[in-house]
C-alpha cells in the first residue's frame, strides 16, 4: 500500500489551508483593533483549550478506527483499497467531529446553566 501521495496531498491542502486561515484572521483582528476592541478579546479560555483537544482527540480516534475498517473492507470485500481506505477514513472521521459537536454542545449549555446570575 502506497500512502505517500496520500500523506503529500494532506499535508499540502493543510498548509494552504493554515495560511489562508492566518491571514484572514490577521485581517478580521486587525479591524476589530481599529474599531477600539480591547485586546484582551483575543485570548482564548482554558476551556476552549480543552474543547481543542477534545476535537483534535475524537477525530483522531476516528481517523484510526476509520484505517482499521478501510482495511477489513479491503480484505472481505471487492472494493479497491483506495476507495475503501478513503471512504472509511473520511467516513469515521466525520463521525469523530459530529460526536465533538454535541458534546460541546451539551458542555456549554452545563456551563450556561451554571453560570452565576448578576
Amino acid at each position: 500500500m502506497e500512502l505517500t501521495p496520500v500523506f503529500v496531498l494532506a499535508i499540502i491542502f493543510g498548509f494552504s489551508y493554515a495560511v489562508i486561515y492566518l491571514i484572514v484572521r490577521k485581517k478580521e483582528r486587525m479591524a476589530l483593533l481599529e474599531r477600539g476592541v480591547d485586546a484582551s478579546f483575543f485570548i482564548n479560555p482554558v476551556k476552549q483549550q480543552s474543547f481543542i483537544a477534545l476535537k483534535f482527540g475524537l477525530l483522531f480516534i476516528g481517523l484510526a478506527i476509520g484505517i482499521f475498517a478501510g482495511g477489513l473492507l479491503n480484505h472481505y470485500t471487492p472494493m479497491d483499497q483506495e476507495e475503501s481506505y478513503f471512504s472509511m477514513i473520511f467516513l469515521f472521521g466525520g463521525i469523530g467531529l459530529v460526536i465533538n459537536h454535541y458534546m460541546e454542545k451539551a458542555e456549554r449549555a452545563e456551563m450556561e446553566r451554571n453560570k452565576p446570575k448578576m
